[in-house]
């Protein structure tokens, strides 16, 4: 009996582990959008930059 819960667990560890892990191309298309939201906030950063550099 405790072999069979044992195992049920085990089962259920593994699901919930498996449940969380992001396929391949699931997980490039994340890395894509934040490389994209990235680049943005690096160009507002530049423009920033830019403006205050003209200001003076």
């Amino acid at each position: 009996m405790a072999r069979g819960n044992q195992r049920d667990k085990a089962r259920e560890k593994n699901l919930k582990e498996q449940a969380g892990k992001q396929s391949g191309t699931e997980f490039a298309r994340t890395k894509e959008n934040v490389a994209e939201i990235m680049r943005a906030k690096q160009a507002a950063a530049e423009a920033k930059r830019a403006a205050e550099g003209a200001k003076k």
